[in-house]
């Protein structure tokens, strides 16, 4: 059974490519007692206060007709930021090259728990990085992008 993030994304992909945005990724969580729908979005010139309520505008209907939700939560649309998660293959494909941040679920055998690189290559087992470091996805905890302020 598919979970309601890769619902939502599914509903919603179409719509909102077709008025001018990429789907980066959806987010369902519980915080405390309150549920939130995170819909992050992207462009190529970036994501402005604007483009966040004209999605918003856009997909509320659609959300609430599919119902997919039975519990109250905020929506929210957002950008996925300057760093952003890399959750998944399309997001890797976009940054190899590009220096990334790895925590890991605990320390590995050289007693790391988080390595920093250059992207070089990834598999469905495996991220590589351009010094030669070679990670377990599933040891994973997160990997983002890392910009130099």
């Amino acid at each position: 059974m598919a979970s309601i993030e890769e619902k939502v994304e599914k509903l919603l992909k179409e719509k909102i490519e077709s008025i001018g945005y990429d789907l980066y990724d959806v987010e369902y969580s519980k915080e405390g007692k309150n549920y939130f729908l995170r819909i992050f979005i992207d462009k190529e010139e970036g994501i402005d206060l604007e483009d966040c309520e004209k999605v918003n505008d856009e997909i509320n209907d659609i959300l609430d007709q599919a119902d997919y939700i039975k519990d109250q939560y905020f929506l929210e649309v957002s950008s996925p930021g300057i760093e952003r998660i890399l959750k998944k293959d399309k997001h890797l494909e976009q940054n190899i090259g590009k220096e990334v941040n790895i925590k890991l679920f605990r320390k590995d055998e050289k007693g790391n728990k988080e390595y920093q690189g250059n992207l070089k290559t990834f598999n469905s087992e495996n991220i590589e990085l351009e010094d030669g470091i070679i990670i377990e996805r599933k040891n994973i905890a997160q990997i983002k992008t890392v910009y130099n302020w």
